[in-house]
C-alpha cells in the first residue's frame, strides 16, 4: 500500500452566530459614526433586558474521518453547505477544528479562493513572485517556472499590467497557474473550475491529470459531476458536515445523483442577498416516457418540471434554465429571449421546459435555474443548481458524423435544441421548431398533455 498523505481523524467544526432579539429591519453594516451615535440607546436597551443576544451553535463538519495515499486524485462532493470548502480550509490549515485532527505528510498548494494573495496594484509578473511566496515556492523555484506560468495563463501581453485591469478569465488563468505549478506533493482545489471559459476549464482538467500522473494527490471539489468523474478514482460525498459515502467515483456519483431530485428544497430566500420572495421546492425529470428519472439515453427527450412556491404575487416573472457539462455551457432556454413568460405567479406551482432530443454523449451533466424580474436585469432568485442527470452508453453508439463526433468531445460548447415551456395557465410554448413526437406543433404533445394533472401537484 502507498504512503499516507493525508489523515484525517473525526474532524468536527462548529461555528457560533448570534441571533439578536428585538431587532427590526434588514440587517446592513453600519459606519463608525453611526455606531457612537447608537451608543446610548444601545445601553438603554440593554439595561431594560431588550436586544439579547442569543448564540447559536452550528456545526460545519461532524466527526469526519477518510485517509488518502499518494497519487489519489480524491473527489469531494455534496450540496452548498455540506462542508466541503470547510473541511479543505482546515487541511490548508487556514482555520483550525473544533475537535478531531488531521496529519498532513508533504507540501500542499491551494486553490480555494481565486486570486487570493494577489494585490490589485501589482503587476501580473509582480504578483507571480508574491503568490508564489505566499504558497510556499522560493525565488529560484519561481523564476525557473515564471514562463511555464506565463504561457499557462495566456497572459504574456499583459505580464506587467496591474492584475486591477484584468478580466476575470484572466486573473483566475493566472491564479491557477500559479498554484498549479507550485508542484506540490498535495495540491488542493475547489471549485476552480466554476470560473473560466470552456478551453480553460479543459486545460485546468489536463493539468490536474497531469499532477496525479506524476503521483502526487489531488483532492478535487466541484458540483460538476462530469469533471469529477472525468478526474477522479475515488469520491468523498459529504453531506451535512458527515461523510455520506466513500468510494468508487462512478458508484458514489450514481447514488448521489440518485437522490438529488429528492431534496426538500432546492432554494429558500436570502433575504441578506435581496432574495426574499420565492422558493424553488423541487426539480423534477423526466424521460421520454414520462418517467421520473436521473439517468438518460442519448436519444431520449429531457424534461424539466420546476416546482416554486411564490410567497407573494410575481408579475411576469422570466425563468431561464442552462444546461452544463463539465466544460461549460451547452445549451438552455430563456423565456426572456422567447418573449413570453406567465403573466404572474403567486403560491405553490409548476412550470416545465421539454428539450426534444438533445443527442447528448454519455457522462455527467448540470442543470442551472434563475428566475429574472419583468425587467430582465434584477433577479427573484440568482443562478442555481437545481439537478444533476447522467446519459448511459457509449459515445460510439451515437452513430455521429465524424464532425458531430469533434464537436460533440469538447470542441462546441453551444448548441441549438429545440424545446417548448408549459406554463401554469396552460400556455405551450414550442421554441426553435419544437415538433411534437406525432410530427405537428401541438399543446397536446404526449410528454406534456399530462402536466397538470394530480399526480404532478406539489407533495
Amino acid at each position: 500500500m502507498s504512503n499516507l498523505s493525508l489523515k484525517i481523524e473525526k474532524i468536527s467544526k462548529a461555528y457560533q452566530i448570534s441571533h439578536k432579539q428585538g431587532g427590526q429591519g434588514t440587517f446592513r453594516y453600519k459606519t463608525l459614526q453611526e455606531d457612537i451615535l447608537a451608543l446610548p440607546k444601545r445601553l438603554f436597551s440593554l439595561l431594560r433586558g431588550q436586544n439579547r443576544e442569543e448564540r447559536e451553535t452550528v456545526w460545519a463538519l461532524k466527526d469526519v474521518s477518510f485517509e488518502v495515499h499518494e497519487g489519489e486524485v480524491i473527489g469531494i462532493i455534496g450540496r452548498n453547505g455540506a462542508g466541503k470548502s470547510t473541511l479543505l480550509k482546515i487541511l490548508s490549515r487556514i482555520t483550525d477544528p473544533t475537535k478531531g485532527r488531521a496529519e498532513v505528510f508533504g507540501r500542499i498548494g491551494s486553490l480555494l479562493e481565486v486570486g487570493t494573495g494577489f494585490h490589485p496594484e501589482l503587476t501580473g509578473r509582480e504578483n507571480i513572485f508574491l503568490n508564489g511566496s505566499i504558497l510556499g515556492m522560493r525565488r529560484a523555484e519561481i523564476t525557473r517556472k515564471f514562463d511555464e506560468i506565463v504561457n499557462f495563463a495566456e497572459v504574456e501581453r499583459f505580464i506587467d499590467t496591474p492584475v486591477k485591469f484584468y478580466s476575470s478569465g484572466m486573473y483566475v488563468r493566472l491564479a491557477f497557474s500559479v498554484a498549479a505549478h507550485l508542484e506540490p506533493e498535495i495540491l488542493i482545489i475547489d471549485e476552480v473550475l466554476a470560473v473560466g471559459d470552456a478551453q480553460f476549464q479543459k486545460k485546468c482538467l489536463g493539468k490536474m491529470q497531469d499532477v496525479a500522473v506524476q503521483g502526487r494527490t489531488v483532492l478535487f471539489v466541484s458540483h460538476n459531476m462530469g469533471a469529477v468523474q472525468s478526474l477522479c478514482q475515488r469520491v468523498v460525498w459529504l453531506n451535512g458536515g458527515e461523510v455520506m459515502v466513500d468510494g468508487n467515483s462512478k458508484e458514489v456519483v450514481e447514488k448521489y445523483l440518485d437522490t438529488a431530485n429528492s431534496v426538500s428544497t432546492l432554494y429558500t430566500p436570502q433575504p441578506s442577498q435581496g432574495y426574499t420572495d420565492l422558493i424553488i421546492e423541487k426539480a423534477v425529470l423526466k424521460n421520454s416516457q414520462g418517467q421520473i428519472t436521473t439517468r438518460f439515453s442519448s436519444e431520449e427527450d429531457l424534461r424539466i418540471e420546476i416546482y416554486y412556491h411564490a410567497l407573494k404575487r410575481l408579475p411576469k416573472p422570466q425563468f431561464w434554465i442552462i444546461v452544463q457539462s463539465q466544460f461549460g455551457s451547452l445549451f438552455g432556454a430563456n423565456m426572456l429571449f422567447d418573449g413570453e413568460s406567465p403573466d404572474s405567479i403567486e403560491g405553490q406551482g409548476m412550470i416545465a421546459c421539454t428539450f426534444r432530443c438533445p443527442r447528448l454523449i454519455p457522462q455527467t451533466y448540470t442543470i442551472n435555474l434563475g428566475i429574472r424580474h419583468e425587467n430582465g436585469i434584477n433577479n427573484y432568485i440568482p443562478a442555481t443548481d437545481i439537478a444533476s442527470f447522467g446519459v448511459l452508453g457509449s459515445a460510439l453508439d451515437l452513430n455521429m458524423s465524424g464532425e458531430m463526433a469533434h464537436n460533440f468531445f469538447g470542441d462546441f460548447y453551444s448548441l441549438v435544441v429545440p424545446y417548448a415551456w408549459n406554463l401554469p395557465d396552460g400556455k405551450f410554448i414550442p421554441v426553435n421548431g419544437f415538433q411534437s413526437r406525432t410530427g405537428h406543433m401541438a399543446a397536446s404533445d404526449e410528454t406534456t398533455e399530462n402536466l397538470f394533472s394530480g399526480e404532478n401537484n406539489v407533495e
